[in-house]
């Protein structure tokens, strides 16, 4: 089946009491035994529930995986995967990361004693300087959060494999309708299911899927101690979030590129991060790696200082100035006091995190009318 096809069908088995199309919202918190400790498919809520299996089954297809695991938000996710490491080892990750990972990743994993080093992932040989003994995880992004940068996935999973390193992409920028970085050779896939997958700023949930069975089972077992999981409403939004996944992405998409030309041509923008652009430091490897677009975000730069850029996210009236994305609402956001804030200062001037930087999620608004909101903001932010 083709994409599309497998979000509305696969996951999705039609009620063989009623004969609904749309499966039921499964409430209970537990299930009636057969027998005192005889497995079944489900027990307690927090072990397994109908609704979140559909979801968990469709983004699980969707990713070319073996399974899929929700959870009640992308942080919980990502903790998720962080947790099947030991004291003691070591993270490698992308310095082009959302700002809630990076505090992970500093602030909750040092707590357990386990390391991390920030590296620029387009240039991979810059790895083996980082690598250490301990080291047992590269994070990925890419497109990454927020300077759109482009990472060579499948070099960088071949590179964690020689080392018995697991290799981790974060792909809730791209989605499964542009990227599929399983079949590139990465091991586990994460996604913040609030933004694409959802699409609509109803749900907050998170996921991850993998190709390796024990795989699957090692992040299952630490799910289930930990307890992080989607909720029976969530898990149902999320089902039907995906039906529309590839319509919305790819038209999400025509949008931001439009935006972006336009964008290049503007005599108060200094620079424009869109990997659709020939420009784009990554543009070709983006073009090989990402499925017919470049996805619905893009970052730039005013030609100007942090008040000017103040003035431009405040003025908008379709662009609504809020964090998250990846939804049918255009969003716009300053990263340097918003979704990155939780970067060290001297994190975010050193990878290029400018206070001057706007970022922009595209959505399904006319493009013209974007256009145009735009341009009454920029001019509004350079009036005194």
């Amino acid at each position: 089946m083709q994409f599309r096809t497998k979000a509305i069908h696969v996951g999705n088995p039609t009620d063989p009491v009623t004969g609904a199309v749309v499966p039921p919202i499964h409430v209970a918190s537990t299930y009636v035994m057969e027998e005192a400790g005889k497995e079944q498919p489900y027990d307690y809520s927090r072990s397994g529930n109908p609704t979140r299996h559909n979801f968990e089954t469709t983004i699980a297809a969707l990713e070319g995986g073996c399974r899929g695991l929700a959870f009640a938000s992308g942080m919980a996710a990502s903790h998720c995967v962080t947790m099947i490491l030991e004291a003691g080892q070591h993270i490698l990750a992308g310095t082009d990361i959302y700002g809630g990972t990076y505090r992970l990743l500093h602030k909750i994993c040092s707590r357990s004693h386990i390391g991390v080093s920030m590296v620029e992932m387009t240039d991979l040989s810059r790895l083996d300087a980082a690598v250490r003994p301990e080291t047992k995880l590269l994070w990925l992004e890419s497109p990454g959060n927020p300077l759109l940068s482009i990472t060579d996935l499948q070099a960088a999973a071949a590179w964690a494999k020689q080392r018995n390193i697991l290799t981790v992409v974060d792909n809730t920028f791209a989605t499964p309708v542009l990227t599929r970085p399983l079949e590139l050779g990465v091991d586990i896939v994460v996604h913040s299911a609030t933004k694409y997958l959802g699409g609509h700023s109803d749900l907050l949930g998170g996921a991850i899927v993998v190709a390796d069975p024990d795989l699957g089972q090692r992040l299952y077992y630490t799910q289930n101690a930990t307890g992080g999981v989607m909720s029976p409403w969530d898990s149902f939004l999320a089902s039907r979030g995906l039906k529309t996944l590839e319509l919305r992405v790819r038209e999400q998409s025509r949008s931001a590129h439009a935006i972006a030309n336009y964008l290049t041509q503007h005599p108060r923008v200094r620079r424009v991060l869109y990997p659709g652009l020939p420009t784009h430091p990554g543009h070709e490897l983006a073009t090989r790696q990402m499925d017919g677009a470049y996805g619905a975000m893009l970052s730039f730069e005013l030609d100007g200082d942090i008040t000017q850029t103040k003035r431009l996210v405040q003025s908008t009236h379709l662009f609504r100035l809020a964090v998250s994305l990846g939804a049918v609402e255009s969003l716009i956001e300053q990263p340097a006091t918003m979704s990155h804030a939780s970067y060290d200062a001297a994190d975010r001037a050193k990878f290029g995190i400018a206070d001057s930087l706007v970022r922009l999620s595209v959505g399904l608004e006319h493009p013209t009318d974007l256009i145009a909101d735009l341009e009454a903001a920029i001019t509004a932010a350079y009036q005194a």
